[in-house]
């Protein structure tokens, strides 16, 4: 394990999903969920690859070996244009507090400014108080008048049947 000035940031690739995902069931079970990872390499290749990209994802690399990640993805703000989120940050454990997570996001903020992006975003749990020492080193603001809503898949699907068959709840 070389120090942090060996590590190179660099565009993920489809060879890196493998690695990508491994990162990602890493982060689930660090973040108490890791039954709520349902993606596939297929689902990566396809979202990040295809005809239309739906994410990019930056790595960092140790001698060959993805040991970090970033992916974002573009969204539009009404009031504000072009916005860039940041869905994850990812090191693998062995890695962190060496400098990686921060080479990531500072990648992540130079990328937005290429695309002329009018707002960074992410989220953070509210438990997770290293990510919110590390995102107030960048005079981030975070924001408690908004509350984040969802529907899940099956919502979704149960939404679309419904309303297919010309019935609604």
């Amino acid at each position: 394990m070389n120090d942090s000035h060996s590590i190179v940031i660099r565009r993920a690739g489809e060879a890196d999903l493998p690695a990508v995902l491994a990162l990602i069931r890493e982060l689930a079970a660090y973040e108490r969920a890791p039954e709520e990872v349902t993606i596939s390499i297929d689902d990566l290749r396809r979202d990040g690859f295809g005809e239309q990209p739906a994410f990019e994802a930056l790595v960092a690399e140790d001698e060959g070996q993805v040991v970090g990640m970033a992916l974002s993805f573009l969204s539009y703000s009404t009031w504000k244009g072009l916005c860039l989120y940041l869905e994850d940050i990812i090191v693998r454990e062995p890695y962190r507090r060496r400098g990686i997570g921060t080479r990531l996001f500072e990648a992540v903020i130079r990328r937005a400014g290429e695309l002329g992006a009018r707002r960074l975003m992410w989220q953070v749990l509210h438990w997770n108080m290293p990510a919110f020492v590390f995102y107030m080193r960048y005079q981030a603001a975070f924001d408690s008048s908004w509350v984040n809503g969802k529907l899940t898949e099956e919502q979704i699907k149960q939404y679309c049947h419904d309303h297919e068959q010309g019935t609604s709840q």
